[in-house]
């Protein structure tokens, strides 16, 4: 009786093997949609875009302030939140940047020293200038650390408000000097209007447009230097220095680097804030300014580039919201007339919001986000 033929494979498995099983084959996986977060940032742009053609000269003032503050929170979130190095005083490189500015572009005619240099080369100078003045300061700044550090920039404000006020040839005193309208490749920002799509564009409709690439452009830049090698050695410093320097991180080099690169960053919003205000006076400069910025990087999130934007928005506009809309809003009135005034009931407001942020929310407006991301469903290693 004859068998039937054996399989190669079933005849070398042997008499006591089995049949080996198929394996499973695996499920599909689905391919993931983009992120939301893209949609919101690809929407998010197309409003800027669009907003100076609908919001009157009030709301793209406002928004340039909050542009301005968020490129000086940037810069003091990668000293103080990336590094945690205490820095009191960041209003002194935005006035270095601000008055920088006005001396290098000025062509004199008010009365006052100005170099009459284009005003495209002048800004960038007097980027370079806050740089420069970070970089006397480095030394200092790479062997001190902590509240030691916080007091000797806090003499920097003092050094600065005496100067602004005293050298009335180059700053105008008390004041003040008006500032030179930006002018790049032969686009003036100044008040003479260009027609788009039937909407008259002034001077605060240009710089709007000004602002948000320099906006992006150092937000993108703080988010490199951050996610590379120098950021995790910054946040090795602020973690535990004496294991970052047994590690190989030159611990003082950083420091003094950082400082710089923040005082550059200080000396850019200042540059864009004398664009914006079309003026500088010496009192804006002082001390208050530099604990508004230390208020926006708390608020918004230590060592965060979304956070610092975030912090620094709510800061910054709260005063002007509050001013506008004084008349309806309780214990507010406009300044002079016995009731609280806008300043002073913005001040109240993001001290109490500092307050509660370290109380219930270390990690900043920005922990939020990344709270509600972490608890998406779907997400891989998370619960669905």
């Amino acid at each position: 009786m004859s068998e039937a033929p054996v399989s190669k494979a079933h005849a070398s498995a042997g008499p006591a093997s089995e049949p080996v099983a198929a394996p499973a084959a695996r499920p599909a996986r689905r391919t993931p949609l983009r992120r939301p977060r893209t949609y919101l940032w690809a929407a998010g742009t197309a409003v800027l875009l669009a907003l100076p053609f609908y919001l009157d000269r009030f709301w793209l003032q406002a928004g340039l302030f909050a542009m301005a503050a968020a490129i000086g929170a940037i810069g003091i979130n990668l000293l103080t939140g990336a590094t945690g190095q205490l820095s009191m005083g960041h209003a002194f490189f935005l006035a270095i940047g601000a008055y920088g500015y006005c001396v290098l572009a000025g062509d004199g005619g008010d009365g006052l020293t100005g170099r009459g240099l284009p005003t495209w080369l002048a800004a960038t100078l007097a980027v370079a200038l806050a740089g420069l003045a970070g970089g006397l300061f480095s030394p200092i700044a790479g062997r001190l650390s902590g509240a030691y550090l916080g007091i000797a920039t806090l003499a920097l404000i003092f050094i600065g408000q005496h100067v602004l006020f005293n050298a009335h040839d180059l700053t105008g005193g008390s004041n003040g000097r008006d500032v030179p309208p930006l002018n790049v490749f032969g686009i003036a920002f100044d008040e003479s209007e260009v027609v788009v799509a039937a909407v008259p564009f002034g001077s605060v409709e240009k710089l709007w447009y000004a602002g948000l690439v320099l906006l992006v452009g150092c937000g993108l830049f703080a988010r490199g230097v951050l996610r590379g090698r120098p950021g995790r050695a910054m946040n090795a410093i602020r973690d535990h220095r004496v294991a970052a320097g047994v590690l190989g991180v030159p611990v003082a080099r950083y420091r003094a680097g950082v400082f710089v690169l923040s005082s550059m960053y200080a000396g850019l919003a200042g540059v864009l804030l004398a664009l914006v205000f079309q003026r500088t006076v010496p009192d804006y400069f002082g001390m208050t300014l530099s604990l508004e910025y230390l208020a926006m990087i708390v608020i918004g999130g230590l060592g965060s580039v979304a956070g610092a934007v975030a912090g620094a928005a709510l800061v910054s506009l709260l005063p002007q919201l509050l001013t506008r809309y004084s008349d309806a809003l309780p214990l507010v009135s406009a300044p002079g007339t016995g009731g609280i005034s806008p300043g002073e009931a913005s001040r109240y407001l993001y001290g109490a919001a500092v307050v509660a942020v370290v109380l219930f929310l270390p990690g900043g407006l920005v922990s939020i986000a990344a709270r509600r991301s972490r608890k998406r469903p779907g997400t891989p290693g998370e619960e669905a």
